[in-house]
């Protein structure tokens, strides 16, 4: 198991460097064409997963995703489901932190798929970067991933959920989408091994935001998470 996991992550690094000054070479391109090139990236990734560590996922509720744009609120258990989710769901961008952008290769690839980069600095303020930036991207056609746990949590474990993905959803109009998933038992937060299995991922039905609250439309979104996710957890 740690051998397969050293792999690969070897790998992952061997094929990221080089990708990723392929991706900047890609700027001149509409942001959607420089998404649909760089998730190439993370598709490649969940076959070497595949490949050498054995895990694969299954999807429950897949019907329930629209066509047209939405926000998913997620569970977030580990680096996987940043990975699956570009297979699983249309094109998309990610809320989150400004800093990340500064990650050597990594983020400068990840600069490149059009982000809401958030300066946490700002408090309150922020949340009308993450307005104009949200707006920005649903106009360009992107769908728009949040964690309103706002980091990694352990598997059974229940964190905050920040109003923040819920207050966009009531500002925008636009549904959300609700994730479960289990993927933090088999890669675990902070941890180079990787167990392998079959990650469980399930999609709820969307959850309106045309006329709800935001603190309505979190706690809705907060019951259903977590009620399916003692119905996965391994």
């Amino acid at each position: 198991m740690l051998l397969r996991s050293i792999l690969f992550q070897l790998g992952m690094w061997i094929f990221t460097i080089p990708f990723t000054l392929l991706s900047i070479l890609t700027f001149p391109a509409s942001p959607m064409h420089r998404y649909k090139f760089i998730s190439l990236w993370a598709k490649t990734m969940l076959v070497w997963l595949k490949w050498t560590c054995n895990i694969t996922f299954r999807i429950k509720g897949q019907e329930n995703i629209p066509k047209n744009p939405f926000i998913i609120l997620s569970k977030h258990q580990s680096a996987w489901e940043t990975l699956a989710f570009q297979k699983i769901f249309p094109p998309q961008v990610w809320v989150m932190k400004r800093e990340l952008l500064f990650v050597p290769f990594f983020g400068w690839g990840l600069a490149m798929t059009s982000p809401i980069a958030i300066d946490r600095s700002l408090g309150k303020k922020s949340l009308n970067q993450m307005l104009e930036q949200g707006l920005d991207r649903i106009r360009k056609g992107f769908c728009i991933v949040i964690f309103p746990e706002g980091t990694r949590i352990k598997p059974k474990e229940i964190g905050k959920y920040h109003i923040g993905g819920a207050w966009l959803a009531s500002q925008t109009k636009i549904p959300i989408l609700p994730v479960a998933h289990n993927a933090g038992f088999f890669w675990p937060k902070n941890s180079i091994i990787k167990k392998s299995g079959v990650i469980t991922v399930s999609i709820g039905k969307v959850i309106s935001s045309d006329k709800a609250k935001a603190d309505k439309i979190n706690q809705e979104t907060k019951d259903w998470i977590e009620k399916e996710m003692l119905k996965i957890n391994v």
